[in-house]
């Protein structure tokens, strides 16, 4: 009895949590809550070195600012941008067949007398001659399909939350986009090579180590596509 109750008030509880956002747009995450903020907050202020003399009459020099330098990103801090480019085809079909038949008979026509013994006191037609006989068939056949098609397009800039002892560089990226009530949500987290990284400080999804890729949303349309909280109870407990 209590369990019940306490159930239905969590249900009026989450009922009442999305009344409170009927006409309101969903609330963009803050840039100050990400581990990228994080990073870029605690990153300790690179030593300049003055130039010397030549250096400074040089048109060649080897900053991150100079024509021929290096701008890929390869301390805590630093942003590159992930080309994510999924087209995926996959089909599998699979067909089985199976047939058996048997067929067991069992008579009895001399077995010490008793089936001579007990036909005259059996209903007219009725004889232990043949005793049992059966016959079994049986037959299944089955077939299954997999198709999926996935395509997936998208650029997004990941910052370096944190440099492993090995070198590689653990990145994490995340990116809203807004449209009226519907919010875009774009993540991508993993680990990536620093040697791997272009020189336009780009780096493909098929490069990243234990790569995290979410692209999904949250507002009214994604709401009306799930399920209702009772229907997803229903699901749960109901056994067909």
């Amino acid at each position: 009895m209590y369990r019940t109750i306490g159930l239905l008030t969590l249900i009026l509880l989450a009922g009442c949590a999305r009344i409170g956002a009927i006409g309101q747009a969903p609330e963009l995450t803050p840039p100050s809550d990400g581990r990228e903020h994080v990073a870029m907050a605690a990153l300790a202020p690179a030593v300049t070195v003055p130039p010397t003399v030549l250096e400074r009459a040089s048109l060649w020099t080897a900053g991150p600012k100079s024509l021929l330098g290096d701008r890929r990103a390869g301390q805590r801090g630093d942003i590159m941008t992930v080309v994510v480019e999924i087209d995926e085809q996959a089909e599998f079909d699979n067909t089985s067949n199976r047939s058996r038949s048997g067929s067991e008979r069992l008579a009895i026509p001399e077995f010490f007398g008793l089936p001579q013994s007990i036909d005259p006191r059996l209903p007219e037609g009725a004889t232990l001659g043949s005793a049992v006989e059966t016959n079994s068939q049986s037959r299944s056949s089955g077939s299954g399909g997999v198709r999926r098609n996935e395509r997936l397009t998208l650029r997004i800039a990941a910052t370096v939350v944190d440099v492993m002892p090995s070198g590689a560089l653990r990145i994490e990226g995340r990116q809203e986009v807004r449209v009226n009530f519907e919010l875009r949500e774009m993540l991508v987290t993993g680990f990536v090579r620093p040697e791997d990284i272009t020189r336009q400080n780009e780096i493909t999804y098929d490069k990243i180590a234990a790569a995290r890729i979410s692209y999904g949303g949250r507002g009214q349309i994604t709401d009306v596509q799930q399920p209702r909280y009772g229907q997803q109870l229903a699901d749960i407990v109901l056994p067909f």
